[in-house]
Order: C-alpha cells, then structure tokens, then sequence
C-alpha cells in the first residue's frame, strides 16, 4: 500500500517532505482533545438547539477539565439534513449556532484559557444547496467538473455502487441529463477529486479558518475522497446483508485509494507550510476512517516518515471490535497491542471510547465499567480523544422512532439498531428542567430521563468521589513522566481482569482492571507484573471501589471485585 502511494505521488509531481515548523511542532502530540457536539451541548437563547454562544458560556468548565482543545462537530451552513455534514457554504456559520463574529469570539476566548479550537472539516461533498453544485449541475462554465458526473439512463445507473445510507450511490439529475455520485444521502453530492480546482478550493477553507485562527482540521469521512476513475462495478462482500445494504459490497474501487493518501499528505504539507511561513505551532490535522489496519495506518504517513499525512488518524478499534456480550479482557488487550504493533514508532498513538456515531461507551462497555475504561484510555500512550458527556459518565439517551433525527435511521424497522441519535441527545449539566441544556424551551432531541441523577452538577464536590473527578485526576496523572514517556505494557491476567503499566526511571503508573463481563462476579487476587515493589498507592479508585485515594496496597496480590479499577502509583 505505501510502495503504491509513494508512486502516485510521484506522477502526480506531489512532493511533500517533512520539514521542520518554527513554532511548536509537538503540543498535540500527547494532548487530550474534547469533541463537542454544538447542537447537544447549551442553548444559550433557549430555541432547542445548542450553539456557539453556549460553548463560549462553558469555556471556563472546559478549562477546569484540564482539556487541551476542543473539536467542533460541524457548524458551517447547512440545510442540517445530516446535522451539517451536508454543507451548503463552507465560509459561512450555520445561523442556528450563531455568526463568524461568534466563532471568532470562541477563538479569542479558548486561546486566553489556553485552549486549541478543532474545526470539523468535511471535503468529500456539499450539500446540493451548495452554489458549486447548483453551478455544476447547470453546466456553468468552470463548474462543470466540480462533482462526479456519469452517462446513464433514469432507469439504470452507471454502475453498482452503494450508498453508506443504503440504496443506490447515484442520483438522476433531470436538468443535467445525467447521474451524481453521493456516497451518503442523495442531497449530499461527492466533489471531485479530479478536478484542480475542486483542491484549490478546498485549500482556501483550510486557509480561511487557519486565518480566523483555528488550530486544526478534523477530516471527516476522507477515506470516500476518490473513487476509481473507470466506475468498475465493485464485488460481492458475502456477507449476509441485504442487496441495499452498504456492506453488502466489497468496496475496493470507492474507499481508501492511493490517490486518497496523497490528498492527505498534500493537505498536511499546506498546513505545515502556512504553520512554517508564519512562525506558528503546529496546526493539526485528525483523520476520520473506518477501515482495516493495513488501511488505516498510511494516512499518518509513509513508514519512515519521509511523507507525513495526518497528525493522527482515529483509532476506532475500541470501539468497533468490543462490546460486553462476546468481548473478554484477552480481546482488550489484543486490540491494544495491534494498533501499537502496526504504528511506526514516529508516530503518535490515540485513543477513543466514542464519538457521535457510536453509542456511548458506558452503554456498549458496562455502565458500572465507566472509571475502568476511561482509565484505561487516558493513560495509554499518546493522543485521547473524550466525547462530551463521558468525562461525568453520560450514557446513551431515550429517542423514539417519531422524535429521531438521524437521515440514516428513518426506517422504524432499523431505527434502534443503526440511529446515531441515542448519543446525541442533549447534555446533562445538572437536575433543573431540560438538565441544564436550556430554559424549558424544546430541545431538538428528547433529553434523556436519567439526567435527575446522572449530571454534572452532582459529580462536582472535589471531596467526593466521582466520576468527574477521577476524569480529572486522569488528566492530571497524563501530565507525569511515567504517562507522557513511559514505556508501556498491558496483560490480559485471566478472561476478566486487564493490567496496564506505563514505566519510566524507575516510577511505574498501574492500572488494574476487573471487567465483570458476563456474569463473572467472583473477586480475583491479581499482581501487576514486572515490578520488585510490594506495595504502591492508590491514585485514583473507581466510583464504589472498596479503595481510596492514598490507600497503600498490596501489588503482588491486589483483590479487585467485579467492574473495579484502580490507578497505582509504585516506585522501584
């Protein structure tokens, strides 16, 4: 896969070599990022939706999370038929989250706190209401080639390619005369990758919001960017899916091509150099891919680092191969391993438990796991990633079919199965009507029932153990040298119990970790492995653990119940 991207750029003429940046190349490199959803977060004028004024209100909270930066999901204009994935006007603010001036206001403001602002970016399509696309479509001049336009008939389309909403990937345009390819909802027509100037605009966006002072770029679902340039029909996959179904294909002509990697290494190469020219720090860039490994590792880069691609590319691994219904601590492990296994040693790892696409990771791990997982998370080595809700414990919410929102779930027959909005709901910042999030008014998702008794407001005495305050004493326990440098080793000790160590000069930081997966509700003796000492200090101690901060155990023989989890500090 690298030899062949390696030639492409190379017949492309693209050269992208990695160079020195005069400001701070590295701050990102072991930072924890806080995605925020804006629609789901505070509504700041009390019309249902969450907004830019909302977050601006939070910052301070942020900051005494001890975060580094934030992302933004989406909040370009959009006509929000995918929650503004479908983009209408890349250099314009959806109203519903409020104006440039806001978003400039929120920049201001996060960097005097210190905080870096991540910006959703989405290249791989518009909305239709986009003036590209209502331009390409009339043929005007200079726009004919914007999107990825095929001869066909009404009745027959170009090829068999399958939308990741399902049906169909093409759309008969009556005024054309011809089909678009969308690789998600028929609204959201695909760029062209092809075309100049289709990477010249782009270019501009980027430069855009770096000018506004945006410190990075979330790249959203790049691996869709090009598709084969013969529109080959793509095989069968064999798997048990209906015909409709995405999966039902084995996309190898419409996912993860070479010419993709070498978009992302040229778009690493013009953040740099704007970075470089500048004397700034580093403006990262955060690729979005569900893929295979053998896929997923190259849009960091070339394996000798000779190329760069993105900062990071998600590590989704946690949360597409563990569920507590047919996962063990071995399975943990695994995937651990295999991501740091396959990652060259110049590159930075991450680490994720959930996103907005994903149910939330206390409802697919355990809701009694919460402190054990985020543990686990938080101190492994380099970048994590923390969606918002999970620093207090937030689990999925209530949606039912009438109130769901998400364009890929509405079909009542696959509705609880496949919808994103479970995890979308609003946050839950205390037990005041609608949880905080606004003033009464109604709020576009339904608030979840649990938020009486599962907010934030309740978990923020610093004398009390909770959820909250583990989050934080895990950020700040990121900071030391056994985290940041440390070397690292994870065992399975039996079918449900999982140790981390990270070491460094002599100073060790454990995690042990008993998952209490399918009905294993037996106390175990574990040690934590690797070490002289007999005994360390409990650092940090899941909500209910029979262990407190200070507490000097034993780390030869440490009794853990069932879904407890504690962080050990030892010394030899």
């Amino acid at each position: 896969m690298i030899l062949r991207i390696v030639v492409l750029l190379a017949v492309l003429g693209v050269v992208v070599n990695a160079r020195a940046i005069q400001g701070d190349p590295d701050w990102w490199k072991h930072a924890t990022f806080y995605q925020i959803y804006p629609r789901s977060f505070k509504d700041s004028n009390n019309d249902g939706d969450g907004d830019l004024p909302g977050i601006i209100g939070k910052l301070p909270y942020i900051k005494d999370t001890g975060v580094n930066g934030i992302w933004l999901s989406p909040i370009m204009q959009s006509p929000q038929l995918d929650q503004g994935y479908d983009i209408s006007n890349y250099y314009v603010i959806d109203p519903r989250f409020g104006t440039l001036d806001d978003l400039k206001s929120l920049i201001t403001k996060a960097h005097e706190l210190g905080i870096r602002v991540i910006m959703d970016f989405v290249p791989n399509h518009t909305s239709d209401q986009h003036e590209w696309f209502k331009a390409s479509e009339n043929r005007t001049e200079g726009y004919e080639d914007y999107y990825i336009w095929m001869d066909g008939t009404p009745e027959k389309p170009p090829n068999n390619w399958l939308s990741c909403f399902a049906g169909s990937a093409w759309q008969w345009s009556e005024k054309r005369q011809q089909y678009y390819l969308h690789q998600f909802t028929i609204q959201q027509p695909d760029l062209n990758y092809r075309s100049p100037k289709v990477h010249e605009e782009m270019k501009n966006v980027l430069k855009f919001y770096m000018d506004l002072g945006i410190d990075g770029f979330r790249i959203d679902a790049i691996l869709y960017a090009y598709e084969d340039d013969q529109y080959r029909d793509e095989p069968r996959s064999n798997l048990p899916v209906d015909p409709n179904n995405h999966d039902y294909l084995d996309h190898i002509y419409t996912a993860n091509l070479p010419e993709t990697y070498a978009l992302v290494y040229e778009w690493r190469k013009f953040v740099d150099d704007y970075a470089a020219e500048n004397g700034l720090d580093a403006k990262v860039l955060m690729t979005e891919v569900y893929a295979d490994l053998d896929q997923t590792i190259p849009y960091y880069g070339t394996a000798d680092g000779s190329t760069l691609g993105a900062h990071f590319t998600f590590n989704f691994f946690m949360i597409r191969n563990l569920d507590l219904n047919s996962s063990n601590a071995n399975n943990v492990v695994q995937i651990i391993y295999s991501w740091m296994d396959a990652l060259p040693s110049i590159y930075t790892s991450n680490w994720v438990l959930g996103n907005h696409d994903n149910r939330r990771y206390p409802t697919r791990l355990g809701a009694e796991n919460k402190d054990g997982f985020l543990m686990l998370d938080l101190l492994l080595p380099g970048v994590a990633v923390t969606y918002n809700g999970e620093e207090f414990g937030q689990e999925d919410g209530e949606v039912k079919y009438e109130e769901g929102q998400d364009p890929a779930a509405r079909d009542p027959a696959i509705f609880y199965q496949i919808s994103r909005d479970f995890e979308r709901t609003p946050l839950q910042w205390d037990n005041t009507t609608n949880a905080g999030f606004n003033e009464g008014a109604k709020t576009w998702l339904p608030v979840s029932k649990k938020y009486l008794d599962l907010n934030l407001q309740s978990q923020l005495d610093e004398g009390k153990v909770s959820y909250y305050q583990n989050y934080k004493a895990l950020i700040r326990k990121r900071q030391e040298e056994a985290a940041s440098l440390g070397s690292t080793n994870i065992w399975a000790l039996s079918n449900d119990v999982v140790v981390l160590r990270r070491s460094h000069e002599g100073k060790h930081i454990a995690v042990a970790f008993k998952l209490g997966w399918h009905d294993n509700n037996d106390a175990e003796t574990v040690l934590v492995p690797g070490v002289s000492c007999q005994t360390g200090t409990v650092a940090i101690a899941s909500v209910g653990s029979q262990y407190k901060r200070g507490d000097q155990i034993s780390v030869q023989s440490l009794v853990l119940q069932p879904h407890e989890a504690v962080v050990i500090d030892i010394a030899c």
